[in-house]
């Protein structure tokens, strides 16, 4: 089961004196990821180290620690976790204590760990967007119907025959949806595929 987060999660924690803020986001895009990383970074940090999954796509930065000391530990919390669609960014603040490597893999995965840990979560649904009409006649049987396919709406727009539907579907009730659609209209709405 893949899952990613409901929304934003923080957590903060001091070791050996320098401070750790852990920030994490659900995005859907690389370019959401870089915003909220853009966003949330602090100028007057000592590093703002991060990383990102969405799909197979994936970055990690190490924002001027060590090469291989924080993004890839924090990507690798993020995997670790069964995360999808997800960015972190770990700020550190420098106390004047060296961590050494070992404490710094340490550090920035645990911190962002933890935060996932205590984030709120939901199963990310594999969806395939469908387009249909739908005569004014089966509008109220159609509308009350979606919801128990686990349809989500995207677009309904009316014309003078009924209105034209987007909706995204989970990919396991694709066919059902089709066929009950059909069933209900007596043949009347055709499903395809929606195009991207």
């Amino acid at each position: 089961m893949v899952e990613t987060l409901v929304g934003r999660a923080d957590f903060e924690k001091e070791i050996k004196k320098s401070r750790f803020l852990a920030m994490a986001m659900p995005v859907e895009t690389e370019e959401a990821a870089m915003s909220f990383i853009a966003e949330v970074s602090y100028p007057t940090a000592t590093h703002n180290c991060w990383a990102w999954k969405i799909g197979a796509r994936y970055r990690s930065d190490d924002a001027g620690e060590p090469g291989g000391t924080a993004g890839r530990p924090i990507l690798q919390v993020i995997e670790a976790q069964g995360l999808d669609r997800v960015a972190v960014v770990v700020t550190r603040w420098f106390g004047g204590v060296k961590l050494g490597a070992g404490g710094l893999v340490r550090a920035y995965g645990g911190t962002a760990a933890e935060c996932l840990r205590l984030a709120e979560r939901i199963e990310l649904v594999e969806r395939t967007r469908l387009t249909f009409h739908c005569p004014f006649t089966d509008l109220a049987l159609v509308g009350s119907r979606l919801p128990g396919l686990d349809a989500t709406i995207e677009s309904e727009t009316f014309d003078a025959e009924g209105a034209a539907y987007i909706v995204a579907v989970p990919v396991g009730r694709v066919e059902e949806c089709v066929t009950r659609l059909a069933d209900m209209s007596s043949g009347r709405i055709v499903v395809r595929e929606a195009e991207c």
